[in-house]
């Protein structure tokens, strides 16, 4: 009983497939048609044209075969180009990164540096995050490092010249 029906169900889906493909095949024919018979000696694929035969090679496998105006080819570079110009326009212009901080932030993060000089990147980090303030710890230790709070540390020639007289009289 389980393989008549299994069967059975084989059979409607192949007839639904064929439906299907016989159906999107007699589109592209009619489609070809249409730009065919306007008024031109040479036909031009318009914009809308190509869309749907881009559409069309994207939900029917059997796409190539109906094909006669234009090489499969050609499709395929069409929506090649699709893609292309997609992501051009995802990526269009605007700020690329991470979004700047604002100066009242950078001024919060200078001031709680100054006033804790024991903290470093991490703990500014969270306890701006305590505060609300949303900011990577790697923005705050970015900060931190271009304000250099340290002067910079004594030479060798330095310490040698104001230690002079002691390196005398230990020798």
């Amino acid at each position: 009983m389980i393989k008549i029906i299994r069967k059975v169900a084989l059979w409607a889906l192949r007839k639904v497939d064929l439906v299907a493909n016989l159906t999107a095949e007699n589109l592209a024919l009619r489609h070809q048609l249409v730009v065919l018979n306007r008024n031109q000696k040479r036909p031009t694929i318009k914009t809308r044209d190509r869309l749907f035969w881009v559409g069309l090679s994207r939900i029917w496998s059997g796409w190539s075969d109906a094909l006669f105006i234009v090489k499969p080819d050609t499709v395929v570079r069409w929506h090649k180009q699709g893609f292309r110009l997609y992501w051009r326009w995802k990526c269009r212009g605007g700020k690329r990164g991470r979004p700047t901080l604002d100066s009242e932030v950078k001024a919060l993060i200078v001031k709680m540096a100054d006033a804790n000089p024991t903290w470093g990147a991490p703990r500014i980090h969270g306890e701006l995050l305590k505060l609300g303030i949303e900011i990577s710890e790697r923005s705050v230790s970015g900060l931190l490092s271009r304000r250099n709070p340290k002067p910079p540390s004594q030479t060798w020639k330095t310490f040698i010249k104001n230690h002079m007289t002691e390196m005398v009289a230990v020798g």
